[in-house]
């Protein structure tokens, strides 16, 4: 029996009643509306009970009736064997009913009903619902900023949603999405952004004053549907037009867009200080901006880079970056999330492969120009273009910049080691190398090196001699150069497969880092650990000679009293083990230390990736006393 305008009273007690934390309450309401969910006009209800005017004070009661709205279209808006499903005639009337609810002033309530008619639109668009951007479009045109704010965020979730899909049909109709919205989408995001500097030119101006006050939050709307904007542009852009790196076919917007995004992150840098303490609901803001700005530009570098390769694109994006990386104003020093970003960049642009030159030949007498040949041809232009950017003398400056800034351990970090030495382990080694900005700038330095090794070698090798030169092995306080030292530590660490042509192992092992082990200073667990980390990364580089005093030091290392440095050596140990070149009998001996050491650790530890790493060298050295005694 169909559900009617009857039973929404009964259908608000269930939702109600569906969110009691007593179970003798919660438990007949959900079953009950679980047995509803089949019945014709069961979605109609829900959408009165999000709409109804007399209960928007009760959010919780209308997210819930959305929450089960959206499960009914995952699971009744097709037609199946087994279930009737929906109507025709009710899914007409709730696509018109989304679409005229524009003005939901509850943030939540207005994402849950964006997110409704993108799975929606993920069915039905185009052949059941053709008239949705057209409608969306027209509505655009009301002047009111709540309004217009609602349905880009509609947008951007549809097309979020649709962008996803990847039969050729699917992706002809978003690239006809892209043509009819792109110009519209990007005017209005140019003239937000007018909008908002002339905004936050007033309000910095209006420091003191409350005149000011009763236009922020139209404001801050403003800012909001902007930034809504700028994540439609890109999902036009970037799935909207086919990759030049496959075609070879400029995509215009991406010169049209690239440098006003820039410029619209050098707009906005400006007041990053002065807002983070009289408003820092604008600082959030400038915060979350800057960065989606730099995401974009990074989408679409790796998405259409010979588009990107343009002289007005490439080296200007290129340029602002390193210049923020090695020449940060004291405040963009501190906005951690915006300088990763820029990290990213440069380590996208010196890693893509269309703009490294083609070492293929090309046949001769050959008249027709080839897709290869001309991506040849821009490959070479774009790379004089970046050698002429990254100049030696740049590209030794990043290298230093990267170890004796971004490499160093920080007061914050160090406190962090000492509270939970375990987390922090799996913080510096174990996470995203996105997320955070040491170990972002660790991937850079790489990338770097791998890229101009015969230049950085030397000066690598230079920085290492300078900071144990600086810091002997004797010294136990924690002064900045023995945080260099571990930062220069960690920078041959990285780099060994082509350092070890610049820096013998033994002598540095002999010279140097066992003297390290010898020093028991609590202080001494920030150089220990990174040796630990070499111990393990120069695996292919000990000779036999130097096998037995390694794995010593190693065995030393995993009793260490710092649970940091401990995983560390357990992890070189695994690489160790595992090596082709591993010495059996050198280690055969050193057995039931390890696995003694082995079973203190695990019951020490707590996360999982610890256990696992500590399981995995019980195994290794299981397995290897099984060999030996065979």
């Amino acid at each position: 029996m169909a559900l009617s305008a009857s039973d929404l009273p009964a259908m608000y007690s269930l939702l109600t009643n569906s969110l009691s934390g007593d179970d003798s309450v919660r438990k007949p309401a959900e079953a009950a509306l679980s047995q509803s969910e089949a019945r014709p006009g069961f979605c109609s209800c829900l959408m009165e009970v999000i709409t109804a005017k007399d209960l928007v004070p009760r959010v919780d009661v209308r997210l819930m009736a959305s929450v089960y709205f959206k499960n009914s279209i995952n699971r009744y808006w097709r037609h199946r064997r087994d279930s009737s499903g929906i109507s025709n005639e009710e899914k007409i009337h709730l696509r018109q009913k989304l679409l005229s609810h524009f003005r939901e002033e509850n943030y939540q309530i207005a994402q849950m009903l964006a997110v409704l008619v993108s799975k929606i639109a993920r069915i039905d668009y185009p052949k059941e619902w053709p008239e949705l951007f057209s409608v969306l479009a027209q509505k655009l045109q009301s002047t009111d900023v709540l309004s217009s704010h609602r349905i880009f965020l509609t947008l951007f979730r549809t097309l979020k949603e649709l962008s996803t899909k990847r039969l050729i049909s699917d992706q002809k109709n978003f690239a006809e999405i892209s043509s009819h919205f792109f110009d519209y989408s990007w005017h209005l995001w140019q003239s937000d952004v007018q909008t908002i500097l002339h905004g936050f030119s007033t309000l910095s101006e209006s420091y003191n004053s409350n005149t000011f006050d009763q236009h922020q939050d139209e404001l801050y709307l403003t800012c909001e549907r902007w930034l809504l904007c700028l994540k439609i542009i890109r999902q036009l852009v970037v799935s909207g037009f086919p990759s030049d790196a496959k075609c070879v076919q400029e995509v215009r917007p991406v010169k049209e867009v690239s440098p006003v995004l820039l410029n619209a992150i050098q707009s906005f840098l400006p007041y990053y200080s002065s807002f983070q303490k009289g408003h820092p609901k604008f600082w959030d803001f400038l915060k979350r901006a800057c960065t989606k700005l730099m995401k974009v530009l990074i989408a679409i570098q790796g998405r259409h880079p010979y588009s990107f390769s343009d002289k007005c694109v490439l080296p200007t994006v290129v340029d602002f970056c390193l210049k923020k990386i090695t020449e940060p104003e004291p405040d963009v020093l501190s906005f951690e999330q915006f300088l990763i970003q820029c990290m990213v960049m440069v380590k996208c642009v010196l890693e893509c492969k269309e703009y490294k030159p083609s070492l293929t030949g090309r046949v001769m007498d050959e008249n027709v120009v080839t897709l290869e040949q001309m991506k040849k041809s821009i490959s070479g232009a774009v790379s004089g273009v970046l050698t002429s950017l990254m100049t030696s003398e740049r590209i030794v400056v990043l290298c230093n910049i990267l170890i004796r800034r971004y490499f160093v351990l920080s007061t914050n970090d160090l406190e962090e080691w000492y509270q939970s030495p375990e987390s922090f382990h799996h913080e510096q080694d174990m996470v995203q190398w996105t997320e955070k900005l040491r170990p972002c700038a660790e991937a850079l330095y790489i990338v770097l090196f791998e890229n101009h090794s015969q230049l950085l070698g030397p000066v690598v090798v230079s920085i290492l001699k300078e900071a144990m030169n600086g810091c002997p092995t004797s010294v136990t306080e924690i002064t900045p150069g023995l945080l260099l030292k571990d930062a220069a530590y960690g920078a041959a660490a990285y780099v060994y497969y082509e350092l070890s042509n610049y820096l013998s192992f033994k002598d540095w092992f002999n010279g140097a880092l066992s003297l390290e082990l010898s020093n028991d200073h609590p202080n001494m667990r920030i150089i220990h650990r990174k040796v630990a980390l070499i111990l393990g990364q120069w695996v292919s580089e000990i000779k036999e000679d130097t096998k037995r005093p390694v794995y010593c030091a190693l065995i030393r290392l995993l009793q260490d009293k710092d649970l940091s440095v401990r995983l560390a050596a357990c992890r070189s140990l695994c690489l160790h083990i595992e090596d082709a070149s591993f010495s059996e009998r050198e280690f055969i001996d050193l057995l039931p230390i390890c696995w003694e050491s082995c079973f203190k650790l695990i019951e020490k530890v707590q996360e999982f990736d610890s256990k696992v790493n500590i399981l995995l060298l019980h195994l290794d050295a299981t397995f290897l006393n099984i060999i030996f005694l065979k």
